[in-house]
């Protein structure tokens, strides 16, 4: 009976520093130092460089206490291994590592990739890697489950699958029953090739209905032209908005704080299918199903918050610079359309970066002081002086809890976690 073969990952530390210290012939030593050194790894020419790959693809591995490890996969050891065979730099194939150093999947929370294609950054990571899992230790529950969910969101996001669509819903401030507005802004895939679709929707029964409390921009728009539609065809349109590429799953929701839209779309004004929504993101890249994606959690991961309170999206979109990354001018929030869109861009921009630590240390270098790994903001990143306005506070303590305990896993029941999160 053949013996199984076992994949998974090894510490890039234990391949650079141990791998050739046990090779039984001291002539193949070189030429494997030669091979994973730094320099040699971000060569354009490297044979474990992908195709369509601007630098070597690594990754990084969280383990279940939140410490993160820079990796390579067991596919890159073997390949390295027969690819010097046969290039004749070694007499025979290299003996694989001892299986002591082998990280097997079920080992690790997440596992997303890291390009990296320049040595001196390649070498910066693994201290930077080091330095943050220090800072670490000790750290709330809540900052380890929004860590590891930024680091699948960026894993589901390289593999290009599935529909990633944004959603904000707008109502009136003076009964919130009354909803006045809908925004969407998706992005998808076809043969490799990306696809944006945005819009936004005005209930024309409620158009005249401006906010008290609440800055009004039903009519300022930024990304096309509104449709003003009944309330019939508002809900018509949602909700096969939604079923339609739900059939091509799998479908991200994503949300700046999902709670209050969560209970709009369910509220007889859309009643949206919602079969199976799940909050809880899988290890791995999912094929099907229909998920929950807060932004503001991935902001609080990426600026290491371990509280309840989370940023305002149009605070986020100062720190993360949209407006010059993306080339859109950033105003009129409050607008559906408008916010649904700035949440997609937030997405975007996190989702293909850099992994957490390496991605705030390069939008805010040494942010992070002291033994900590929460991110303190200069007044001119911050753009202006920071106000009670621009925090959203979530009173549900409850709420941040069960993500917490549901990432964990003990909390198991979706059902029990859904009532839960949005009752």
């Amino acid at each position: 009976m053949p013996v199984p073969t076992i994949t998974g990952y090894y510490r890039f530390t234990d391949i650079y520093f141990e791998w050739h210290q046990a090779l039984p012939n001291i002539e193949d030593i070189g030429p494997l130092k030669a091979t994973i050194s730094y320099s040699a790894l971000v060569d354009p020419g490297h044979p474990l460089r992908k195709e369509g790959v601007d630098g070597i693809e690594l990754f990084i591995g969280t383990f279940e206490n939140g410490e993160a490890r820079l990796l390579f996969s067991s596919a890159q050891v073997e390949y390295i291994r027969y690819w010097l065979h046969a290039m004749g730099m070694t007499k025979e194939i290299l003996p694989l590592p001892s299986s002591d150093y082998l990280i097997t999947q079920s080992s690790l929370m997440s596992c997303s990739p890291a390009i990296y294609k320049d040595a001196a950054v390649l070498k910066k990571a693994i201290r930077t890697i080091d330095k943050n899992n220090k800072r670490l230790k000790g750290t709330q529950p809540l900052l380890t489950s929004r860590r590891l969910s930024f680091e699948r969101i960026r894993t589901y996001w390289a593999s290009k699958k599935g529909t990633w669509l944004a959603i904000d819903i707008e109502s009136w401030d003076r009964d919130h029953t009354m909803i006045t507005e809908f925004g969407w802004s998706l992005v998808r895939w076809e043969n490799g090739q990306q696809i944006e679709e945005m819009g936004h929707l005005i209930v024309a029964p409620y158009k005249y209905h401006r906010n008290t409390y609440v800055e009004d921009n039903k009519e300022n728009y930024l990304f096309g032209v509104s449709e003003e539609v009944s309330k019939a065809e508002f809900k018509r349109k949602i909700c096969e908005l939604i079923g339609k590429y739900q059939q091509d799953g799998p479908l991200f929701l994503i949300f700046h704080d999902p709670s209050q839209d969560i209970k709009d779309l369910r509220s007889p004004a859309i009643d949206a299918p919602l079969p199976n929504l799940n909050p809880i993101l899988p290890d791995t890249t999912p094929s099907e199903g229909l998920y929950v994606i807060d932004t503001a959690d991935m902001f609080a991961a990426l600026e290491g918050e371990s509280g309840v309170q989370k940023r305002s999206l149009e605070r986020i979109c100062r720190l993360l610079k949209l407006g010059d990354e993306f080339g859109v001018q950033v105003d009129f929030f409050h607008n559906a359309g408008n916010d649904a869109h700035f949440t997609l861009l937030a997405l975007k921009s996190m989702a293909s970066g850099d992994p957490v630590d390496v991605q705030r240390e390069k939008r805010w270098p040494n942010s992070a002081i002291s033994n900590k790994p929460k991110a303190i903001f200069t007044p001119e990143q911050e753009g202006y002086e920071s106000s009670d306005d621009d925090i959203i506070h979530v009173g549900e303590d409850a709420v941040m809890q069960i993500r917490a305990q549901a990432s964990s896993g003990e909390i198991t029941d979706p059902n029990a976690i859904e009532d839960n999160l949005w009752a």
